[in-house]
């Protein structure tokens, strides 16, 4: 069996258990905790059965507010191979202004731990949803996956919570305080100013030159993201008054 079919049938014996109670934050970073149960893919070399044990991975994964991007906007960005550029490119040749989420993940390793327990995964599973309850936990998810491709169960966790959280909270959200709007087809896009610059665009960088004057970011942070949106021109005279008033 090739690679990808087998990824491809992980995923699809993945099952989200329990889902956060309260989807990814608009204005925060988030962190989530997850709990992957698997059945030891050993069990059926050693003649026992798959209730018998239940490998439990708990971790956390934190993610960074959300960003409303362009894509001409992830063109800018690094670490993107000349292909994956390109892609982009054409992307950005027929949808220019379509309004798109950037999140940023980081996982937690210190907090990565592992253990295999005696018991049925319908019984763990029902511990873990008890403990969640008890703690009112609105950040916790429990994930059935597969154990050899944990990970990728873990995967298409982070994607359905990302999607969900993206179209459910974060684009009404932005909508609402009129970052966006809805083209004819109920796409959103980016909504502009008179000039043409997105408001998104607008408040990020101005917040980027609030923290540059308290000392938070260097310049090469604000002059990276000013660069992101291709809008040096418009701010060049206020982003070079910044040395002037330096000397």
């Amino acid at each position: 069996m090739e690679m990808e079919e087998k990824i491809r049938m992980a995923m699809e014996n993945t099952e989200i258990l329990l889902q956060p109670k309260k989807l990814l934050s608009t204005y925060e970073s988030t962190t989530v905790k997850y709990y992957i149960l698997t059945n030891p893919f050993y069990l059926e070399f050693e003649g026992k059965k798959q209730d018998d044990e239940t490998v439990i991975r708990e971790g956390r994964i934190t993610w960074q507010k959300p960003k409303l991007i362009t894509p001409y906007y992830i063109m800018r960005m690094e670490g993107f191979s000349e292909e994956a550029k390109k892609a982009f490119m054409i992307a950005a040749g027929e949808n220019a202004d379509i309004a798109m989420m950037l999140y940023k993940m980081k996982f937690i390793k210190d907090y990565d731990h592992m253990e295999i327990v005696n018991d049925s995964l319908e019984n763990v599973t029902h511990r873990i949803e008890s403990d969640i309850e008890k703690y009112n936990d609105m950040f916790s998810a429990i994930i059935k996956g597969v154990d050899e491709f944990w990970d990728v169960s873990l995967t298409k966790f982070v994607y359905e919570l990302i999607v969900n959280s993206a179209y459910y909270s974060h684009l009404p959200e932005f909508n609402k305080n009129s970052m966006i709007n809805y083209d004819m087809n109920g796409l959103p896009v980016i909504a502009k100013d008179y000039n043409g610059i997105p408001f998104m665009a607008k408040k990020e960088i101005e917040n980027l030159f609030i923290m540059y004057k308290n000392g938070e970011i260097d310049a090469k942070h604000l002059k990276d993201e000013i660069d992101s949106w291709g809008l040096f021109d418009y701010y060049q005279d206020r982003f070079l008054s910044l040395f002037r008033k330096n000397r």
